[in-house]
């Protein structure tokens, strides 16, 4: 079981990051020096993904363009011998073989999931939500990826959250098979805390099987009235195996306001040319308040 394939669902209206999504896919917000969609991209590639298909709206061209080569800034770069960004513009469209597909309509998820089915074809793999990055030592598709294909399973990343929380999350039932890995017998999508499987969440990361398009083709339209895809993995996981991972790393969901700062906040800090400044920055700041 070899991963080699990705999807990135990024067909959403971002209307939580309003008015900035108004005319800039969500996506493409600028985090430090880099849209949010390469970070999740970087992750795919570390994990040992070839293929990545971005699922659309006819709002998001802006996704095509950024990985796509640009002569003419790449010529005048060249001219002016800014070597370093010439570097940082081509290898952006270089990251991976990216192709693109349009969810025509806004039907949740699971539909978005399902215009995958042509480009998947037969061979598992995986999803990456995106508006959530990941930091982790390990990318955290890696984990998933590691896992699945040692058991020979569907897998999805979970993390512990607080039972006031999960009504916004999907809660798995599972038994453990290993340290960080467990066996999925059930799920159920924003459920109220007495309803709730477990405290485990899934997370924005996916490694499936191609039995999922299927699934989903049959499922009805569920919580909102549109086709939820953890509708489609409760029925996989009853049909055949699946794995739930609790991925080492922390979670970004940077579709919100505190969530996108947080992010920037944590990735500028690291970053070789900003972290000092901001550090110093934010002391001076701390001692205002």
């Amino acid at each position: 079981m070899k991963v080699r394939k990705a999807v990135i669902p990024a067909a959403g209206l971002g209307t939580r990051m309003l008015p900035a999504t108004k005319t800039v896919p969500k996506e493409m917000l600028p985090m430090v020096d880099k849209p949010v969609i390469q970070y999740i991209i970087e992750e795919a590639v570390a994990s040992g993904i070839e293929d990545i298909l971005i699922v659309t709206n006819r709002a998001k061209s802006a996704m095509d363009d950024y990985f796509d080569y640009y002569p003419e800034l790449e010529t005048r770069l060249n001219q002016a011998g800014k070597d370093k960004e010439l570097a940082e513009v081509r290898g952006a469209a270089d990251l991976a073989n990216i192709f693109y597909v349009r969810q025509k309509e806004t039907k949740g998820l699971g539909h978005a999931i399902g215009r995958a089915r042509r480009f998947v074809g037969g061979e598992p793999f995986a999803v990456l939500l995106g508006d959530d990055i990941m930091r982790a030592k390990k990318p955290v598709t890696l984990q998933l990826v590691e896992a699945a294909e040692k058991y020979g399973a569907s897998a999805v990343g979970v993390q512990r959250v607080a039972t006031e929380a999960i009504s916004r999350y999907s809660s798995v039932k599972i038994a453990p098979l290993e340290e960080r890995v467990f066996s999925v017998s059930d799920m159920n999508e924003k459920p109220s805390p007495e309803q709730m499987f477990s405290n485990y969440a899934i997370l924005g990361r996916y490694v499936l099987t191609p039995d999922i398009f299927d699934i989903l083709e049959r499922v009805k339209p569920g919580y909102g009235g549109e086709i939820q895809l953890t509708d489609g993995l409760r029925e996989l996981c009853q049909n055949s195996r699946m794995v739930a991972v609790d991925f080492e790393g922390r979670r970004y969901d940077t579709g919100n306001l505190n969530g996108f700062l947080e992010a920037t906040i944590d990735f500028a800090l690291d970053h070789p040319a900003a972290g000092p400044w901001l550090r110093g920055f934010l002391k001076e700041k701390a001692a205002q308040l």
